[in-house]
């Protein structure tokens, strides 16, 4: 595997976050068949960190599932692309460095815990609107927290000029090539019983790049029949890749979601094509959210509002005989 520019097609050629010959982001690609030893799904990492991750569990209800993926060390599905990006940087650096990341919270939190497992400072640059829980479990880590009075543009600017190397998890291939693993393990759980419809929160765009390159090596590797139908999931006040797809504009605002924030992803074009190719994008409106966490808090499922999002859409939209919606932050972090 080698990351290759989206744009130009230039091969990558040192520890660089995004091409700077066009500006484009780089992408790998599988080219072999599916191992099941998940390590061997990664070879261009030949150690990886540890810090507990197990397989996070799926419930079973009346009448979906649920990928109970916020059972992660840091309680968010960010730690499956944080654990290979890091692992990545330790190999290639020996781990004497700065990293700076730009993120709203979880990201953060998750870059942070596993640069401290590689011996690494973390640099988080974040919001000064941010929420203050999130950004306490950051300094848990030991990660210093730079709070940004701007747009998130401006963060995200701010880390890219900090001295030290910029790991913005939107852009670096091997952090949405670590989403692989959730393919892997509904993979190794469902079997034969895959789910034929699975909803998935939608931002930045790595969770659902990551899962649908998963089940793409999946089925090009022999070992099941096609790409289930992937329904990603926005809030309505901030929902630019429904608001895209649907040909309608839409007025920004503050959503409960707070997770849910980019409006600008340098992924948007490979979001939008897969999109296109392999399901749908729903949006959600903020009473939908509040609704839907309050009723899984019920089945025994405390979940972010961010990750309810998935709930709510199925609620709203069924799609399939067999759904899953992949719950991807613990809901004690926004208490």
């Amino acid at each position: 595997m080698q990351a290759e520019c989206l744009g130009c097609h230039r091969v990558r050629r040192d520890l660089e976050p995004y091409c700077p010959d066009c500006g484009s982001v780089y992408d790998l690609k599988p080219d072999f068949s599916y191992r099941d030893k998940i390590q061997q799904n990664f070879p261009y990492v030949s150690k990886l960190i540890e810090l507990g991750e197990v397989e996070t569990p799926i419930l079973k209800a009346d009448s979906f599932m649920a990928k109970l993926d916020y059972f992660q060390p840091t309680y968010s599905y960010k730690d499956r692309g944080s654990r290979i990006l890091l692992s990545y940087l330790l190999e290639k650096t020996g781990g004497s460095v700065t990293v700076n990341e730009d993120s709203s919270g979880n990201a953060g939190a998750s870059i942070a815990a596993y640069s401290a497992a590689a011996g690494m400072r973390a640099r988080i640059f974040v919001s000064r609107n941010s929420m203050k829980s999130k950004l306490e479990q950051i300094r848990a880590y030991g990660a210093e927290v730079v709070e940004i009075d701007g747009t998130r543009e401006e963060v995200s600017s701010a880390a890219k000029r900090a001295p030290g190397i910029y790991v913005g998890h939107s852009y670096w291939p091997e952090f949405r090539d670590g989403i692989r693993t959730l393919a892997y393990e509904i993979f190794r759980q469902c079997g034969p019983s895959m789910p034929d419809s699975i909803y998935v929160p939608l931002s930045a765009g790595t969770l659902y790049l990551g899962l649908v390159r998963g089940l793409e090596h999946l089925v090009s590797s022999g070992e099941i029949d096609a790409v289930p139908k992937i329904i990603t999931v926005q809030p309505e006040l901030n929902s630019p890749i429904c608001s895209e797809l649907d040909g309608v504009g839409r007025n920004y605002g503050h959503s409960i979601a707070d997770a849910l924030v980019t409006r600008n992803s340098p992924l948007k074009d490979l979001i939008i094509d897969g999109i296109r190719k392999y399901g749908l994008c729903i949006s959600v409106t903020d009473d939908e959210i509040i609704g839907a966490r309050n009723s899984l808090a019920l089945k025994g499922v405390l979940a972010e509002y961010s990750s309810a999002t998935v709930y709510a859409a199925l609620r709203k939209k069924r799609i399939g005989n067999k759904p899953m919606i992949v719950l991807t932050g613990n809901g004690l972090k926004t208490l």
